[in-house]
């Protein structure tokens, strides 16, 4: 079973980039500031696509799609200091930078009014969960 953000391409993709920015962040020297910042918002990608997706209305699912756009653009004004500064190639500047406008590009069209991705209803199957331990004296075996 997947929850609805599991299938999201521009999840996918934002866990990716979580991964990269974690592995280059293991081996960056110094820069303190510019690491636990590309950490931190590369980590509120993700975080902000599931929780918006699972909100029930068309206007606080945008809300959470477009934080996590503007996460993603922080990270890439991360990554330009950290080039200035002499911490990441140009190369591979542009290539971490070529995800993140993926994601950018995916997460404007789901900011989009009246565009709304949502969850299949019967997914989780919450009608076979008893809530309680007792037994149910009311239900008839």
């Amino acid at each position: 079973m997947a929850f609805g953000h599991e299938k999201l391409d521009v999840y996918r993709a934002a866990i990716e980039y979580v991964g990269w920015a974690y592995r280059f962040c293991e081996v960056l020297a110094g820069h303190r500031n510019a690491k636990d910042q590309l950490l931190r918002a590369s980590q509120a990608i993700p975080l902000n696509i599931a929780e918006g997706n699972g909100k029930g209305t068309d206007g606080d699912r945008r809300r959470y799609f477009e934080i996590a756009r503007g996460s993603a653009l922080e990270c890439g004004a991360v990554q330009d200091v950290l080039q200035v500064c002499g911490a990441i190639t140009p190369e591979e500047n542009e290539k971490a930078k070529a995800l993140l406008d993926r994601i950018v590009a995916m997460l404007t069209k789901l900011g989009q009014r009246g565009y709304a991705v949502h969850e299949d209803h019967g997914e989780y199957r919450t009608g076979e969960i008893d809530p309680d331990s007792d037994p149910d004296p009311e239900k008839k075996k």
